[in-house]
């Protein structure tokens, strides 16, 4: 089982420590409270905020600190960190995906909510519209049902002759049922077959890979999930194990030896948030900024991985990638 989600206290750059005697010598300064539902060791999130408060002339430690909340993958201490960040009356709350947005809307209706998130946040019923939000949440929006099409494309080009394909999906997500739409839409179009699996918890996920391994499939799509980020090097052993072919949107799949992954580059998108929170910190009212959408899409292949699988990536495929890791 995972560890309890956690405020980390203490970033690197200026040693700007969170407890109450340290904020209290330096009352000036706003604090983000940065929501995560996967794991603290993912740093490059925090630094791609900071890149986008850069461009707009806010630096970490400098004139803004950030509080980081990490879930570790668990989806219910959420709603808890949240609250905590409520409570410690942080100036903004940059939310990254679903579950975490969910969390921070129900915990507060006057601090800003800046969300970074793979679904339509219109269709899930959290703002009016995109060009005007209202209330105090916007942000950056990837729509992934066209991704995850694409993705499935991409593993039926591996495995052209598969008919049968899967999909691991976290039922506590709160996107959970348009994943499993979207994947079942996907399937259709191409004519395939799809089977749905559930994992919600670490313990759940290697008897989820034995179901799948038993299925025989193609390959497998896996849910854009925060657990599934947290555990995305438990999860690449275990498609290796089973010598399942697996796609995610996120690329710290193949970086952690899964196959391949496709999709808006995450590192752009919360740059993005980092920008809007910026703006916000400068004075910008959420309900005045129209939700965005990233413009930089990146697929990654683990040829090293593929070779492990005894599968022949088509030339034509790798010409596409963006990266190739050997």
């Amino acid at each position: 089982m995972s560890a309890p989600g956690k405020l980390v206290p203490l970033l690197g750059g200026a040693a700007a420590a969170w407890p109450l005697a340290a904020r209290a010598q330096q009352p000036a300064m706003p604090v983000i409270g940065f929501l995560v539902p996967a794991s603290a060791a993912q740093v490059e999130m925090i630094n791609a905020v900071r890149q986008g408060l850069k461009e707009v002339d806010i630096v970490d430690g400098q004139n803004v600190i950030i509080q980081p909340a990490f879930a570790e993958g668990q989806f219910d201490a959420l709603p808890g960190l949240a609250a905590d960040l409520v409570r410690r009356q942080v100036t903004v709350i940059t939310a990254l995906g679903v579950a975490a947005t969910v969390a921070a809307k129900q915990a507060t209706t006057t601090i800003p909510v800046i969300f970074y998130m793979g679904e339509d946040p219109v269709g899930l019923g959290l703002i009016p519209s995109f060009n005007r939000p209202g209330g105090n949440l916007t942000g950056v929006a990837t729509l992934s049902s066209a991704v995850m099409a694409k993705r499935l494309e991409l593993l039926h080009e591996i495995a052209p002759r598969a008919d049968v394909f899967a999909a691991l999906i976290n039922p506590k997500n709160p996107s959970a049922a348009i994943s499993t739409k979207d994947a079942e839409d996907a399937a259709n179009v191409l004519g395939k077959n799809i089977h749905i699996v559930h994992a919600s918890t670490e313990s759940e996920l290697e008897p989820a890979f034995a179901t799948i391994a038993q299925l025989h499939v193609g390959g497998l799509l896996i849910a854009p999930d925060g657990l599934f980020i947290a555990y995305a090097t438990q999860v690449a052993k275990l498609s290796l194990q089973h010598a399942i072919p697996t796609s995610h949107e996120r690329r710290a799949f193949p970086d952690a030896g899964g196959l391949m992954s496709y999709g808006a580059s995450q590192a752009d998108g919360i740059r993005l948030a980092g920008v809007y929170t910026g703006r916000i910190l400068k004075g910008a009212k959420p309900a005045d900024l129209p939700v965005v959408q990233p413009t930089k899409f990146e697929l990654v292949i683990n040829l090293k991985t593929a070779k492990t699988l005894g599968i022949e990536v088509p030339p034509q495929l790798l010409a596409r990638a963006d990266e190739v890791i050997e």
